[in-house]
């Protein structure tokens, strides 16, 4: 399996310095971080590792659940995820992802709201990005099928 590709370039400090993360391995774009920016509720055109993580794990757990349908025996037809990823101060010093919280709508022909609801299950606990983030406390999931 490839191995993938992510760069930062940062200058400065902690609250007064920028960097830019570069997606290597895709070659899709470099974008704007700031620790400010990151910690403030409006990102302003910057980006940030929860971001980021968000974007893997929303991505990877939509993969996940589609292979999980199939294998129940069902065939995806839509899926819409959003992962929402929350820093929060960590009590031992500094930050932490203390939350993340799934949410899929889906449709899928060949499936029940049952069958829906273990492969969604199962995909949070399969998804490779799910398992990096053994460490996050929470890891919340809001499954919802469509007929």
């Amino acid at each position: 399996m490839p191995t993938r590709t992510a760069r930062t370039a940062w200058t400065g400090g902690l609250q007064d310095g920028s960097g830019q993360v570069e997606l290597v391995s895709s070659g899709v774009g470099k974008y704007d971080v700031s620790f400010p920016k990151r910690a403030a509720d409006n990102a302003d055109g910057t980006t940030s590792p929860e971001e980021l993580i968000a974007a893997a794990h929303s991505s990877c757990y939509a993969m996940a659940l589609s292979a999980e349908v199939a294998r129940l025996g069902g065939t995806p037809q839509s899926l819409d995820v959003n992962a929402d990823v929350t820093l929060s101060p960590d009590p031992a010093g500094g930050f932490r992802i203390a939350k993340i919280k799934l949410t899929v709508v889906g449709r899928a022909a060949g499936i029940d709201a049952d069958g829906f609801a273990e492969a969604a299950a199962a995909a949070k606990a399969g998804c490779p990005i799910s398992k990096a983030l053994t460490g996050v406390d929470t890891i919340e999931l809001d499954a919802t099928f469509e007929a």
